[in-house]
């Protein structure tokens, strides 16, 4: 088969590899028909991601047909379309049974495209197949479903839920790459008075309002503080979802945050960012990190399902299969290509 392969920093290419092959009962074999791109992808090829060796076949999310089984399979069979989520779950360790799937201790956690072969390629082995790929309905498109692999649930999971978004809520984004739209566009679900939105880039402004934001900031511009304190009667945001992973971004989120804010980082960072504990003791704030575990994956079905949910604006680029190097170079030239998410069909 047909599949992207990591040789190293800054070398990948369409390889012809061997196709997969179960390798516990537990396992599934699906027939990838929508492949994307992740952030992640791109810093596993800038070499920061030291667990991914060369000859790893890249990506962790897919939508496909399973084609095979193994014996311990329950919830999907042969002929079924289903979701793959980014995180695989064994089921029964300690942070399984509460649905912290990242954290998994069984063999699971982020594996695909990281410590197994991924799912950039024309066919992909699931491991615990039971609770990591997901039969879709019937009226869900691939490609939509596909948003639900990983960048769904990131932006709603680690953004919107740990933070506690309420009605009537302010709520700052910083950052409105794919995750920071992903959490204006859950947040929603959720009735907030405000969404602002704040970014360095004006076409992304631009994106945060076609996905919820009521109010944009150009931080390259103007500080945002005067503008959330004004929509927030004086007192600052009640939630500030960090979504852009700087060190910088992590200082604006504590200054644009309430007395008492519930402040969710998402965004991935590769330096340290300061917190100012001298200055914050005081301000019983509550600050939250971690990756999807991608338990609210059926939730999210479900809305999408319903048609409460469109993640298909999330999708700005679209690339047969054997384009795939293109695709990357596309991907990671975000601004100036003003690509967000790009779905590839082998």
């Amino acid at each position: 088969m047909r599949a992207m392969v990591y040789h190293g920093p800054g070398q990948t290419a369409l390889t012809d590899v061997r196709d997969p092959e179960m390798t516990d009962e537990a396992d599934a074999i699906v027939r990838v028909e929508a492949t994307t791109i992740c952030g992640t992808d791109l810093r596993i090829l800038a070499g920061e991601v030291s667990s991914v060796t060369p000859g790893r076949v890249l990506g962790h999310e897919a939508v496909g047909t399973v084609v095979d089984v193994g014996s311990a399979v329950r919830t999907v069979g042969p002929g079924d379309r289903v979701l793959v989520s980014a995180v695989s779950a064994c089921g029964s360790c300690r942070y399984c049974r509460v649905a912290r799937y990242g954290q998994c201790l069984g063999g699971g956690g982020w594996v695909l495209g990281r410590t197994f072969d991924g799912a950039q390629a024309e066919y992909v082995r699931v491991p615990f197949a039971d609770t990591s790929a997901h039969r879709l309905p019937g009226g869900v498109a691939d490609e939509e479903a596909l948003m639900l692999s990983e960048l769904l649930p990131a932006g709603y999971e680690v953004g919107v839920v740990r933070a506690g978004v309420w009605p009537g809520d302010v709520v700052v984004v910083i950052g409105s790459g794919p995750v920071g739209l992903a959490a204006m566009m859950t947040a929603r679900l959720f009735s907030p008075s405000r969404i602002v939105a704040v970014d360095h880039a004006s076409s992304r402004l631009g994106a945060a309002r076609e996905f919820g934001a009521d109010i944009t900031v150009n931080n390259a511009v103007a500080d945002p503080v005067p503008t959330v304190r004004q929509v927030s009667g004086g007192l600052g945001a009640d939630v500030v979802i960090e979504a852009a992973g700087r060190p910088e971004t992590i200082e604006l989120a504590l200054r644009l945050g309430r007395p008492g804010a519930r402040i969710a980082s998402v965004g991935l960072h590769g330096k340290p960012a300061a917190l100012h504990l001298d200055e914050q003791l005081t301000s019983d704030i509550t600050l939250t990190t971690g990756l999807a575990d991608t338990s609210s994956v059926p939730a999210l079905l479900r809305l999408l399902d319903s048609g409460q949910l469109d993640p298909r604006k999330l999708i700005t680029h679209r690339f047969a299969f054997a384009e795939f190097e293109h695709a990357y170079d596309v991907f990671a030239s975000s601004a100036d290509t003003g690509a967000l998410k790009v779905v590839l069909t082998p």
